[in-house]
């Protein structure tokens, strides 16, 4: 039986399935060269942590690493995700500004009021990766399935970017499933990432 997590803030009930330490393995794909008829693929292991401190976001820790020969470490992501929803005057910031007022969430009534057209909750998701590129994240997220496609990024000059990337995740059989596309500069959506992880706490 699942039981909501402990001092879980009442807006990021949807995201309830994710809390927690998740560990697996996957298989990345790319192409070194885009005239490479084949993509080389590589098999990783991945921590992925979700967690939350009492604010109206949840926070995502994601370490990963090259397996067998050649093994060596990948790049990590920091990240928050969150219901996608207008800024109240209740919410903190920007910076360390304090909110006033009343939140307006304060029943699940009140969270009904903000399911989309298809019975689900608009999202944002905002990852930073350590090569100096920062990217913003709009999707959905209905039952125990998120779907996300990248809206907007910023990155330092000469860190390396794509064009365009989107992310399934999905609980499945108890275990959270994630799959990640992206498309090069140039280049259309194709295959990048997948795992199976497993919870571990």
């Amino acid at each position: 039986m699942f039981v909501l997590p402990e001092g879980l803030p009442l807006e990021l009930t949807p995201f309830a399935f994710l809390v927690g330490k998740w560990e697996g393995t996957g298989v990345i794909s790319y192409r070194v060269n885009p005239e490479d008829e084949a993509p080389l693929e590589r098999e990783f292991k991945q921590r992925i942590e979700f967690d939350h401190d009492g604010s109206n976001a949840l926070t995502y820790v994601s370490s990963a690493e090259l397996t067998g020969e050649n093994a060596s470490t990948l790049p990590s992501e920091i990240g928050y995700w969150r219901l996608a929803r207008p800024a109240q005057e209740s919410d903190h910031g920007p910076g360390f500004i304090i909110g006033t007022g009343e939140a307006h969430l304060k029943t699940h009534e009140d969270l009904e009021t903000l399911r989309n057209a298809e019975g689900g909750f608009d999202i944002s998701v905002s990852t930073l990766h350590p090569g100096g590129v920062a990217e913003l994240y709009k999707g959905k997220i209905k039952g125990a399935r998120i779907d996300l496609a990248s809206a907007h990024g910023i990155a330092f000059e000469g860190a390396k970017t794509y064009r365009h990337s989107t992310r399934l995740y999905g609980l499945v059989e108890g275990a959270l499933l994630w799959v990640w596309e992206i498309a090069l500069p140039g280049g259309e959506l194709i295959p990048h990432a997948s795992a199976r992880l497993e919870r571990v706490e």
